[in-house]
């Protein structure tokens, strides 16, 4: 059965990225969209990066269009666009699919991991996934967790 670190995605710049790089960090995996109710997230995501990145955490978006087709950018786009509004420092993805025959394999085992509420099926932009250092799937939370209220299960993680 594969772990959190066998799987590798592309970044926004084109670089196939192994989540390996990651390996021994605390990450908030999240699946993001830049015209969704939720894209305020981008914020609170941001300040966990910047409060937590030096005690080896971090964040990492994977844009989605597949919610309302509200990720319609490129990656040159989404990245434009997560730079000048929030000023996100954070690692981002080229955009994927989290839900469907053409879902990203690491979405596959991170719904496998943990499912919702509602089953395995990711619901809506900004699901968010903890992954402590070992690289175990500890919590799944729901687009309407406000990132600023994972603080204390970060810090327990770190």
């Amino acid at each position: 059965m594969p772990g959190i670190y066998d799987f590798s995605a592309k970044s926004l710049a084109g670089e196939e990225v192994s989540l390996q790089r990651f390996e021994g960090q605390v990450l908030l995996i999240v699946n993001t969209a830049s015209q969704c109710g939720f894209t305020p997230q981008y914020r609170g995501l941001e300040e966990l990066h910047r409060e937590f990145a030096p005690r080896r955490f971090a964040v990492l978006g994977f844009p989605c269009n597949q919610f309302g087709g509200q990720e319609p950018g490129n990656a040159s786009e989404i990245g434009a666009f997560c730079t000048s509004n929030y000023d996100v420092t954070f690692p981002m993805f080229d955009k994927i699919d989290v839900n469907g025959s053409g879902a990203h394999p690491l979405y596959n085992y991170l719904k496998r991991e943990k499912s919702g509420l509602l089953g395995s099926a990711i619901k809506w932009n900004f699901t968010k996934f903890l992954v402590d250092r070992a690289g175990q799937v500890t919590a799944r939370h729901a687009p309407t967790t406000r990132p600023e209220s994972l603080k204390k299960d970060i810090e327990a993680l770190l």
